[in-house]
């Protein structure tokens, strides 16, 4: 049957002689990874039913982490200096979370407003300039230590709006696989 059956076609396509193996690990590593590192642990259900929603959502675009870091119990009411002292033990739990290859972006009320497709064109911006890991930082209800707001490469406000920081996860993943539909063009 020598020359009756067409010559088999390679597998190995446009990856030359890699493995199977090694072609679907460079596939992952170069695949765009989104961190969100948050303070405090969600409790509301609603919450706790949305996120896993929007993790399902984004998996076809990025490989997603959700990182809570435990918040500091505080009084009520709190001088200025206490205030800044439970922020830097907060930081301090972000701080060990971080990688150095990241992009920061925090989340922040004095940061800049961006429309969805503005936060579509800086993600893509990143991504195309060879930074394919960018990590969102979420605060406690007190806001972020300022050393992390100091690191950041960016600063977001997501609205003039006063929301729960719990809320604003659920409302940052909405976004960002909005931004992610943008970029592809959907």
């Amino acid at each position: 049957h020598a020359g009756c059956c067409p010559k088999r076609q390679s597998r190995t396509g446009a990856f030359g002689r890699l493995s199977r193996q090694h072609v679907l690990k460079l596939l992952r590593e170069y695949r765009m990874k989104i961190t969100v590192i948050s303070v405090g642990k969600l409790k509301e259900k609603y919450l706790i039913q949305g996120i896993p929603e929007y993790q399902k959502r984004l998996s076809r675009f990025c490989d997603l982490e959700l990182i809570e870091v435990s918040d500091e119990k505080a009084p009520e009411t709190l001088s200025a200096a206490q205030e800044l002292q439970v922020k830097q033990k907060e930081g301090e739990r972000i701080k060990k979370k971080l990688k150095d290859d990241s992009v920061i972006i925090v989340l922040d009320v004095k940061g800049q407003k961006l429309s969805s497709v503005e936060l579509a064109e800086k993600l893509n911006s990143y991504f195309i300039t060879g930074s394919s890991h960018i990590t969102f930082i979420i605060g406690g209800s007190l806001g972020l230590d300022p050393e992390i707001t100091a690191v950041a490469d960016f600063r977001l406000s997501i609205s003039d709006m006063t929301f729960p920081h719990q809320l604003c996860r659920l409302i940052l993943l909405e976004q960002i696989y909005r931004a992610f539909k943008i970029i592809n063009g959907e």
